[in-house]
């Protein structure tokens, strides 16, 4: 027993470490005024003559195409005040998420210096996972009800592996993906590796903005997937390479790799076993094994090249 504690305390020790190694000192450094406001409370408190001034506040917030009667109506509704209710015990301060949030905009700022910081809101909507945040060139808008834990009765009627990312531990990892997209060159290629590295070109970008949060967070693992991909990986690439699908266009490898599921799809037996999304995960390692070999590759020129010059490039071998 005594052997196993040393073992398991030297195991977390390491990974302290390398988790430490990732941080930038510079970046920690800044110093930002990110404006956040918990309109997600403002609007839990007002009444139909509260919604005048909420306007005049807030007037991102109301499309002028939404009559006031849609506003009242919201103000009163039974499952509103519910959702309102279940956010603020989940919420009841956002002290942690704001902290972090500054975190990851100082990061940003530090690696896209004439980025301008967008001002946060705060929502509480209706549990739509496939909106969980807008993020455009001035505001950040995150609805906290997609956030408070995968065994929330509101999402009793969603698929286990949709429900286990309406997690808080996951926001920031949203943030960054969002931020990630909007500095990439989406025009990709048809073939199985450009969608790999589409995707691994994010989550390169969220190790530079978020450092400070684990693998897990970034690729919406839990550490058992993350270990089986890691574990895993070499079989995994031989499986790719053996059958063929490199450079295959068949679009059903999307559906397989790379797209949401619950575990991804090699058509055998350890299919229910497998990691979902391997695809993203064998793409992060492609551009890590690029970033490697050609160090002085700029971030802005990484994010705009061809996939087929960082595959050729890097060299990988798992």
């Amino acid at each position: 027993m005594r052997f196993r504690l040393i073992l398991l305390s030297l195991c977390c020790f390491m990974a302290s470490c390398d988790h430490n190694s990732k941080l930038n000192s510079e970046a920690e450094d800044l110093s930002i005024d990110l404006e956040l406001i918990r309109f997600d409370q403002e609007f839990a408190q007002a009444s139909a003559m509260d919604l005048p001034r909420l306007k005049n506040n807030f007037p991102r917030l109301f499309p002028e195409q939404v009559p006031d009667s849609l506003w009242i109506s919201k103000m009163q509704s039974d499952l509103q005040k519910e959702i309102h209710a279940e956010v603020n015990q989940a919420f009841p301060n956002f002290d942690k998420e704001k902290e972090d949030l500054e975190r990851f905009f100082k990061y940003a700022k530090y690696y896209f210096p004439s980025y301008k910081l967008p001002k946060v809101y705060t929502l509480a909507e209706e549990v739509n996972y496939r909106n969980k945040l807008v993020l455009t060139e001035d505001l950040l808008l995150i609805s906290l009800d997609n956030y408070l834990g995968q065994d929330h009765k509101f999402y009793g009627g969603f698929a286990d592996y949709i429900a286990f990312q309406q997690d808080k531990r996951f926001l920031l990892s949203d943030v960054a993906e969002a931020f990630a997209k909007q500095h990439i060159d989406e025009k990709r290629s048809r073939k199985f590796m450009s969608e790999m590295i589409y995707y691994g070109k994010i989550l390169y970008l969220k190790d530079l903005l978020i450092p400070f949060k684990s693998d897990a967070a970034k690729l919406y693992y839990s550490e058992d997937q993350l270990q089986w991909a890691e574990e895993n990986e070499t079989q995994i690439w031989s499986f790719f390479v053996e059958r063929n699908l490199i450079y295959s266009t068949d679009s059903t490898l999307e559906d397989r790799f790379i797209n949401l599921a619950p575990y991804s799809k090699f058509y055998l037996e350890l299919d229910n076993e497998s990691s979902p999304r391997i695809g993203q995960y064998i793409g992060w390692q492609i551009v890590k094994a690029f970033m490697n070999k050609n160090p002085n590759t700029s971030i802005k020129d990484l994010l705009n090249m061809e996939s087929d010059a960082i595959f050729k490039k890097s060299n990988y071998k798992p």
